[in-house]
């Protein structure tokens, strides 16, 4: 399983991006996708994930100002990132909870950058 994420930059505070992240490869079904996000010093953690179901989990710092949707049919995730804060830059990581060959595994994307000038 290979995942392609895009559309990560240098935005000033209070401006918007958008990721995107296309999951591919032997894909029997994808439970969840989600963004995950990594500052330099931190851990990675949780952005926001949605099931194929259509739920959806937020880290309480996004809520309301970030969306996560879905493609299903293309196995794509987005990431609307409105009224960005300088908090908010990191390296973001796409990752697919995913059946391929009879195994249920968690995948990543190599990570895009996020940054955010005050």
């Amino acid at each position: 399983v290979q995942l392609q994420a895009s559309g990560g930059g240098l935005v000033q505070a209070g401006e918007s991006l958008r990721l995107s992240c296309a999951a591919s490869g032997s894909i029997s079904r994808i439970n969840a996708m989600g963004w995950y996000r990594q500052a330099p010093g931190n851990q990675r953690r949780l952005v926001a994930v949605r099931t194929t179901g259509g739920s959806t989990n937020y880290a309480a710092s996004v809520k309301g100002r970030f969306t996560i949707s879905r493609d299903n049919a293309q196995n794509t995730v987005y990431l609307q990132m409105n009224s960005l804060k300088p908090e908010d830059a990191a390296v973001y990581y796409c990752n697919a909870n995913a059946w391929v060959a009879g195994s249920r595994n968690d995948y990543w994307g190599p990570g895009t950058q996020v940054t955010v000038s005050s």
